[in-house]
């Protein structure tokens, strides 16, 4: 499955562009992970993009979410390391984080959300100016973005990565999407 491909899937499935631009925001990491750690880039992309794609009707049983993705996944042809990933990036399921890919993809999705609530508190509202500095003190502030688990996020250094250098990776490759995804 090629990225147009899997966009449309996507767009089948979800419906919320907060969603959607989260999808856009981890596939932009799991990207930006690939090229730092010599990994698949496209797989790695693919992974983050279609890491919620059962969200919209799994937000309320997280027992289910994810399982359920993986599901619609490999029903639609997505490679096993793929498909696996997804369905352990939501931990209540107790699965073994095995692969790089996995490791990722875990430490990946609330790091795209703590960035973004960082762009969000700005007064324009953009990445732009957000810079590793005010992450790495955002980091310590319980209260802010307390959806985004530390200790997942903080997890980067299965994949070899210094929290910093996961924070700074993580800018600027939402950077790199920040019209796209509205930031």
């Amino acid at each position: 499955m090629d990225r147009n491909e899997a966009l449309e899937l996507l767009n089948q499935h979800l419906k919320s562009e907060n969603l959607l631009n989260h999808s856009l925001a981890v596939e932009a990491i799991m990207r930006g992970i690939a090229e730092k750690m010599g990994g698949d880039v496209d797989k790695f992309g693919l992974a983050g993009l279609l890491h919620d794609i059962d969200y919209d009707f799994t937000a309320d049983d997280f027992h289910r979410h994810s399982l359920m993705g993986a599901e619609i996944l490999s029903e639609n042809g997505l490679p096993e390391d793929i498909v696996y990933a997804v369905k352990v990036h939501n931990e209540v399921h107790g699965l073994e984080r095995k692969s790089l890919l996995d490791h990722a993809l875990y430490a990946a999705d609330p790091v795209s959300g703590f960035i973004t609530a960082a762009a969000l508190v700005r007064p324009d509202k953009k990445l732009e100016e957000v810079q590793l500095k005010s992450l790495k003190k955002r980091f310590k502030e319980k209260a802010f973005a307390k959806g985004a688990s530390r200790e997942q996020m903080q997890t980067c250094s299965e994949l070899g990565l210094e929290l910093e250098e996961f924070l700074d990776l993580g800018l600027q490759s939402m950077k790199k999407i920040a019209a796209d995804i509205g930031l």
